[in-house]
């Protein structure tokens, strides 16, 4: 009864629910939510029960107009003008319309629904999405809806596949591999990623196949995983500083194996250079720079010590200092990274993956923008260390919604301050209950 009651529960979230009604998205959420801790916790022990739970879940939603996010618009825009020869990182949506040319079906529809600023900017989505984006419209140009399905089949793919390589390296690393499920099965997961079409899950598939070969020692082909999974989102590219340790010379020096480390490196470099390389241009680097960029210098949402910054520059300028914190909050995480690689032990594979964690969660929390959706990476690396937090964030971050309440969009400065007080006293929860520091060993 609890697991048809789920299913019934995300047939109304994705085919009834408004985003401007945040009483039921948010009621919504909560009981699935504990529906979703009740039906792990009550059959864990019955891997197929919820293997099954999983896909007929994802498939509830399959015939579903997204309803949280209008990304998936320019998802079928990208994918349409790749399968019409166009580059779709040399134009923006807008300068087609700008002009009265239409290029592909349904044209001004698209535009209208990804709104004025995507339709103003170049595509910033790397070259693996783009050809998944044309795979997904292959069999439907002209029907939103049919792009939709395409775009849905292709993510819950993903999902199976880090289920099962994700199941796969719990067991060997000696963990339950029901513990994929914390991910698997999050009511957070289903809903961002099969439900509003985000491409993180596919992301998160290449990088957990990409680990699950380096544990096997299969370190060529994880690089060249690696670069695909880099190539579907950049996020992968925070990590690459913690391999620094992880190639030694014999299994009892500390040594690094230069060679190795190299060739691991050069691996991934080329084989991303190969999968960007049919879009290059020097126009390309240039629009996509600078797209890449606005994340950090424009754009602002559900952040947490960036808006502290901000409203100490405001008392002291008296207007937005997003120009100067904008610039030092990367350079500050790429310290704080290099750090990570450095002091930590990430030749231990544990201490790999929870560096991986800790880097990821230094970004969200330094970032300008942090998008619900940027904490599945967080939520499927935690799930190989002991730490609940992104857990208890992938709970919370509902309310980041309630933005959207209003006419206007803007956010509640409180309740971003209840989102992020929980979130950090939940790390800080973290670290009493393991009773060992986050980091293994300490920096200094």
């Amino acid at each position: 009864m609890l697991i048809l009651a789920s299913f019934c529960l995300y047939g109304v979230f994705a085919y009834d629910l408004v985003r401007t009604d945040y009483t039921n998205l948010i009621t919504l959420y909560l009981v699935l939510f504990g529906l979703f801790i009740k039906i792990i916790n009550t059959h864990k022990g019955n891997f197929k029960l919820l293997v099954a739970v999983a896909i007929i879940s994802r498939l509830v939603l399959l015939l579903a107009t997204p309803n949280l996010s209008q990304d998936f618009y320019r998802f079928i825009w990208d994918g349409r003008m790749v399968l019409q020869g166009f580059n779709p990182y040399l134009y923006t949506p807008d300068s087609f319309i700008a002009i009265g040319q239409y290029p592909i079906n349904q044209t001004q529809q698209l535009v209208t629904g990804m709104q004025a600023l995507n339709a103003s900017h170049y595509s910033n989505y790397p070259p693996i999405n783009q050809l998944l984006f044309a795979l997904a419209n292959l069999f439907s140009t002209t029907s939103i809806l049919g792009s939709v399905i395409g775009l849905r089949l292709i993510i819950i793919a993903a999902d199976i596949g880090t289920l099962y390589f994700g199941a796969k390296l719990l067991n060997r690393l000696g963990l339950s591999k029901h513990k994929i499920f914390w991910f698997i099965l999050n009511p957070f997961i289903i809903i961002e990623l099969t439900g509003n079409l985000h491409f993180e899950g596919v992301m998160i598939f290449f990088l957990i196949l990409s680990l699950y070969r380096l544990h096997l020692n299969k370190w060529k082909w994880s690089a060249v995983v690696l670069a695909v999974s880099i190539s579907t989102k950049l996020i992968p590219l925070l990590f690459l500083p913690l391999y620094l340790k992880w190639f030694r010379a014999d299994n009892t020096s500390n040594k690094i194996d230069l060679k190795k480390l190299i060739r691991f490196y050069l691996i991934v470099a080329l084989t991303t250079i190969l999968l960007f390389a049919p879009f290059f241009s020097m126009q390309f680097i240039s629009n996509y720079s600078k797209t890449v960029g606005l994340w950090f210098g424009d754009f602002e949402f559900n952040a947490s010590i960036y808006y502290l910054l901000r409203e100490i520059g405001y008392l002291i300028t008296g207007y937005n200092q997003i120009a100067i914190i904008g610039k030092t909050l990367p350079i500050i995480i790429f310290i704080s990274i290099w750090c990570l690689a450095i002091f930590q032990k990430n030749q231990n594979y544990s201490t790999l993956i929870k560096s991986m964690l800790i880097a990821f969660t230094l970004y969200l929390i330094l970032s300008t923008t942090v998008h619900p959706w940027y904490i599945a990476t967080v939520l499927i690396l935690s799930v190989f260390t002991d730490y609940k937090f992104p857990l208890i964030w992938s709970f919370i971050i509902i309310i980041s919604y309630l933005a959207y309440a209003n006419t206007d969009n803007t956010e509640n400065l409180w309740i971003i301050t209840l989102e992020y007080a929980i979130v950090f006293g939940a790390i800080v929860w973290d670290l009493f209950k393991t009773k060992k520091p986050l980091l293994k060993e300490k920096l200094f």
